[in-house]
């Protein structure tokens, strides 16, 4: 199904306000569709595929892998939020978005994945994590 994943930014570097947000789209994450940012330019960079895959019949061999809002400027004691949507895979488990900060000064990357499980209490920095729930086919939204 498509799903609208929404990355809040709660806090710059430190002081210092964050001018860049990349989120880094796992794989099986497909067709991801930014959503405009007023004052921050978009810039979906689009890769060639390992494994193409079909789509309403057609090959699909390239696709968007990460996703950068740029220009922009967030002080860092105000919060935002980066959207787009995204087809996720039919396989349930956990999804990791690795998400990058740049700021004016100093940069967080968020790209931490435990070594097993989904726990990210011991992590300083933990990716994003999307559960994928198998689908219920009985109920229709």
């Amino acid at each position: 199904s498509y799903y609208k994943a929404v990355v809040k930014v709660p806090h710059g570097c430190e002081a210092s306000p964050t001018t860049a947000i990349t989120v880094l789209l796992p794989e099986g994450v497909r067709s991801a569709r930014p959503m405009p940012k007023a004052g921050w330019t978009l810039q979906p960079k689009v890769e060639t595929l390992a494994v193409p895959y079909t789509s309403h019949g057609k090959t699909i061999s390239s696709d968007v892998t990460q996703i950068t809002w740029s220009g922009g400027k967030l002080p860092a004691d105000f919060y935002d939020e980066f959207v787009f949507q995204a087809k996720l895979p039919e396989k349930p488990g956990p999804l990791w978005f690795k998400v990058l900060q740049t700021c004016e000064q100093g940069r967080n990357d968020w790209v931490q994945v435990p070594a097993s499980g989904t726990s990210t209490k011991d992590l300083k920095q933990p990716a994003a994590l999307l559960e994928v729930k198998p689908s219920d086919h009985s109920s229709h939204h």
